[in-house]
């Protein structure tokens, strides 16, 4: 990571994210003043953090793509999730009791990130309570995520998990999905391999249950599929 200096565009996506979002004006001119930060232009292949290591920085993507990976007991690299800018990544474990960070992160796009010492964002949270209410909202979120997360590797069956990710991915009062994964990804995102996803896709077209017109799959028989969850 190269450290650079913060320009204009990058306080503008700074001040775009959910946690420092619709902050008053005299809160944005003098925040960067009591953050104990740095900013950096990250390149591609480039580990930002890595598992089991301890969480010491509020860590914030302004620019670029990371890939969230964690590694199971029995050695599998298991995708979690893809974290697009601009956003905040590991916060529920910046304050957690052992500080450890349970995934690795690497950067997919080059881009631009900031971290923040934990110490000078927690003295922020005595000064602006209203950063502290964005923080819990978001920690709340990244939770209900990872539950969400693990309910669907809990999953046995390629079908199930298969299920499980088309309804949640499904548009609102509509039987349609626009996917957000290639194949490779979400092979890697529901835990198997490419070759048995693409036969139980193809299993499940043949038995009309669903309809595959890339990037869009259209839910047939929705009912039926609820079933397999």
């Amino acid at each position: 990571m190269d450290k650079i200096e913060c320009t204009d565009k990058i306080q503008e996506l700074l001040f775009n994210i959910p946690l420092f979002k619709d902050l008053p004006s005299n809160i944005k001119q003098t925040l960067l003043e009591k953050l104990d930060c740095q900013f950096f232009h990250i390149g591609k292949k480039e580990v930002i953090a890595r598992q089991n290591t301890p969480c010491k920085y509020l860590y914030v993507l302004l620019e670029g793509k990371l890939r969230t990976d964690i590694i199971d007991a029995l050695g599998n690299e298991i995708l979690i999730e893809y974290i697009e800018a601009p956003r905040t990544f590991a916060t529920p474990h910046l304050f957690s009791a052992d500080c450890t960070l349970p995934a690795t992160f690497t950067v997919l796009e080059e881009g631009t990130l900031l971290t923040a010492t934990k110490e000078s964002f927690f003295r922020l949270f005595a000064q602006e309570p209203g950063i502290l209410r964005n923080f819990l909202r978001i920690t709340g979120n990244c939770t209900h995520c990872t539950v969400k997360r693990l309910r669907m590797l809990s999953y046995k069956s390629i079908r199930s998990r298969i299920t499980a990710y088309l309804m949640e991915h499904r548009q609102a009062g509509s039987d349609t999905v626009t996917m957000v994964h290639n194949q490779q990804q979400l092979a890697e995102y529901l835990g198997v391999t490419r070759p048995a996803l693409s036969k139980e896709i193809n299993k499940m077209a043949k038995e009309n249950l669903i309809r595959l017109d890339t990037p869009k799959v259209h839910l047939l028989a929705p009912d039926l599929l609820q079933q397999f969850i």
